[in-house]
């Protein structure tokens, strides 16, 4: 099976391609504006191509008629987008429709799997978003993932594509280093204090909830949605929001000092972010999950469980 990641240089593409590379079944096409590498460790990398392309400019050059499905990661994040609406605009729409074209030109019908965000909500919500709750971003970034859902749809509505979008929660632990995601303190506030470095929480609420999934859950789902049937979802409503869990700042605090120890929580530290803060409040944070449930996709146990995964991480590299 031929698979294409765009964005294959950040956090879920190497993710994604290095289980993929672990099967022998798979041929794995990594792309990004940089010069991706293959994951560190996977089973089979002779199974991996790397390319560095730009999709505004060269989106034809990464596309193969035997293409089976194409994972696309690519985009400029919330803060990121929100700081630089010009660059947030051309990374995450129009490289995006210059891929579906190029898709739909060279291996029309093929199975593109889009990673969207929960971003594209926005307040007044109710306590728990359904799939019914019309999505009114308060984001650059979320409007930017609202105009690739509604491409998403109508390419699959007309067959020029078979279409799935995936609205992500926030993926939490991530390692490597912080991005620029509104989100990213959700991540760092377990990933610097059990690395033994300091983060900064930008908002003074540890009632502040978030929806988080893991990155080993995430992968999961990611699988699984390479194997879904095209019709299980409507031809012209292809968005599923991926099931997540609730968690707040001080559960956070808690389970890190469950897992990492009393001493971590002293490397955390919380000053309010103008700009930051906006964008986070704007933010769902609980949904009901039955549409995606129902279709297999799975959700966490617990955030500490989480932390105790990325911990044993640490300790197995």
């Amino acid at each position: 099976m031929q698979i294409l990641i765009t964005g294959a240089a950040g956090f879920v593409g190497q993710l994604l391609a290095k289980e993929l590379l672990n099967d022998p079944a798979y041929q794995v096409t990594l792309t990004d504006i940089v010069q991706p590498p293959v994951p560190k460790g996977a089973f089979h990398p002779q199974n991996a191509t790397c390319i560095k392309a730009d999709l505004l400019k060269a989106a034809q050059d990464v596309i193969s008629p035997s293409l089976d499905a194409v994972y696309a990661f690519h985009g400029i994040m919330s803060s990121g987008s929100e700081a630089n609406f010009e660059l947030g605009m051309s990374v995450n729409i129009d490289a995006t429709r210059n891929l579906l074209e190029a898709l739909r030109k060279t291996c029309p019908g093929v199975r593109v799997i889009y990673s969207s965000s929960q971003a594209v909500y926005g307040q007044p919500l109710p306590d728990i978003v359904t799939d019914s709750v019309i999505p009114t971003p308060e984001s650059s970034y979320g409007a930017e993932k609202i105009v690739c859902e509604t491409l998403i749809n109508d390419y699959t509505r007309r067959k020029f594509i078979t279409g799935f979008t995936l609205r992500f929660p926030t993926i939490s632990v991530r390692p490597g280093a912080p991005t620029a995601a509104a989100s990213s303190f959700l991540s760092g506030m377990i990933r610097e204090p059990l690395n033994g470095t300091e983060c900064l929480i930008p908002i003074e609420d540890r009632s502040f909830k978030s929806w988080l999934c893991s990155p080993k859950t995430l992968v999961q789902n990611l699988l699984l949605t390479l194997q879904l049937p095209g019709d299980s979802v409507p031809p012209h409503i292809r968005q599923i929001n991926v099931p997540g869990i609730c968690v707040t700042v001080q559960e956070m605090m808690d389970a890190l000092k469950t897992v990492g120890g009393q001493d971590k929580l002293k490397l955390l530290s919380e000053k309010e972010d103008p700009a930051v803060v906006p964008i986070l409040r704007s933010w769902p944070t609980r949904f009901d999950n039955s549409q995606a449930i129902s279709l297999g996709f799975k959700r966490d146990e617990s955030f500490e469980q989480t932390v105790r995964d990325y911990k044993a991480s640490l300790e197995q590299s």
